[in-house]
């Protein structure tokens, strides 16, 4: 079993930065491919990054490419994501998820996806006032 905690989230203003880490137990946190994840109040969880079990890809969606950074230490057992430029609209809670099976025959394509993934932290709230 594998648990993901989450921290760094906070309130900032709009154009102001956080970054946001979250810590796995396990041995095997090297070997899993890793994702962000938001949900605001009223909407569902969507998509905002992931990243390759050796780090060597990285995707974002749309809405936060050149805005946001996702990286991970495998010796801290962490990852992270560095939000900067961040707006109104950003306002969630925040998870990061965690995907410990083989790559399929679509590759990371299936990682937009929340139910490609095994395990979930708690979240934490990320508020952006204007």
């Amino acid at each position: 079993q594998v648990q993901l905690v989450e921290s760094g989230g906070g309130l900032v203003q709009a154009g102001g930065s956080l970054r946001l880490s979250c810590t796995a137990s396990g041995r095997t946190f090297s070997n899993y491919r890793l994702g962000w994840f938001r949900q605001a109040p009223g909407k569902e969880r969507e998509f905002v990054a992931l990243i390759s079990v050796s780090g060597g890809t990285k995707n974002y969606a749309d809405s936060v490419k050149g805005r946001f950074t996702i990286s991970r230490d495998n010796a801290k057992n962490t990852v992270y994501l560095q939000m900067n430029n961040l707006k109104p609209e950003d306002t969630a809670v925040y998870y990061c998820a965690a995907d410990s099976g083989p790559l399929g025959p679509l590759g990371l394509a299936p990682l937009y996806l929340a139910h490609s993934y095994d395990y979930w932290g708690q979240g934490t709230q990320v508020t952006v006032s204007s």
